[in-house]
């Protein structure tokens, strides 16, 4: 293999590893909403353990500025 090509390769390589690590990642349960709220996760996702698809309990949560539904 040339040099040229092997240079070519690993520069495509680094760039897809930083792109990898760059990139916008969606947003996960945050553990200090459960500690500020002294709810459990599973309060506002769908998923017990946090994360993923809110219930509406926690789509009003986050409409409402991360704060407790019905305090302003």
């Amino acid at each position: 293999m040339n040099l040229r090509i092997l240079g070519a390769v690993i520069a495509v390589l680094a760039v897809g590893g930083v792109l990898t690590i760059a990139a916008p990642r969606s947003a996960d349960a945050k553990p200090e909403f459960a500690a500020s709220t002294g709810k459990a996760c599973g309060a506002c996702h769908a998923n017990p353990a946090g994360g993923g698809a809110l219930k509406p309990y926690g789509q009003a949560f986050k409409a409402n500025g991360f704060k407790l539904p019905g305090k302003k």
